[in-house]
């Protein structure tokens, strides 16, 4: 098929989403601000005064919602909500934000100060690699950008923390999925309705260190 028929038919598919509509209308930056409403709010794992860090953040979806949930009288975040990206990002009240490489010891240095030394509560992960379409290739850009959220919320979650990650289908998946379940006492796959159904992504819900 053309690349220009695939284009034309993504964007008619965008654009008829029920989801695009929907998060135009409560004015989230982009549809996946559904996804983890439908995977965090069932567990309760968003409440005000929880310290939660975004990594991936850009656009701010998920930032949005995470303020949405943590908001108390006078429109003050109770908490704290802490955005990584390397990529730039709107503001958005309440949300402290970090831009740069959440592996690099300045940024590391500059989120403990912001904690004031504190661990969280949560940590959400929607990064996802630039895909080749290379399987092989594919797999070991997707498995290391899971490790590295792995990592990050072993070193930085409090004992009974959470975290709630983005991944794909295909042969990394079963291993990171064993890797998860070294660290944490619960693992669970989710596939929120607002994932579209055709797309390999899915994500996984830890909860609690061992």
């Amino acid at each position: 098929m053309a690349k220009g028929k695939v284009n034309k038919n993504w964007l008619h598919d965008h654009i008829n989403d029920p989801y695009v509509k929907m998060a135009t209308a409560a004015g989230y930056r982009a549809r996946a601000a559904f996804k983890l409403k439908e995977i965090a709010e069932p567990e309760g794992l968003i409440k005000p005064g929880i310290n939660v860090v975004d990594l991936g953040s850009a656009p701010g979806s998920w930032s949005q919602v995470l303020r949405e949930a943590m908001v108390g009288p006078g429109g003050v975040v109770q908490g704290r909500i802490i955005a990584l990206d390397m990529l730039p990002m709107e503001p958005i009240a309440g949300v402290d934000f970090i831009q740069g490489d959440f592996r690099d010891d300045e940024v590391l240095l500059e989120l403990d100060k912001r904690l004031h030394g504190e661990k969280l509560d949560l940590v959400v992960s929607d990064m996802a690699p630039n895909l080749s379409g290379v399987a092989s290739a594919d797999a070991a850009r997707i498995e290391h950008v899971c490790e590295l959220a792995i990592d990050f919320a072993v070193n930085h979650l409090k004992p009974n923390g959470a975290l709630i990650m983005k991944i794909f289908h295909g042969s990394s998946y079963s291993g990171i999925v064993h890797e998860m379940k070294q660290v944490f006492k619960v693992v669970s796959p989710r596939k929120p309705k607002a994932s579209r159904d055709r797309s390999r992504e899915t994500f996984l819900l830890a909860k609690g260190l061992k």
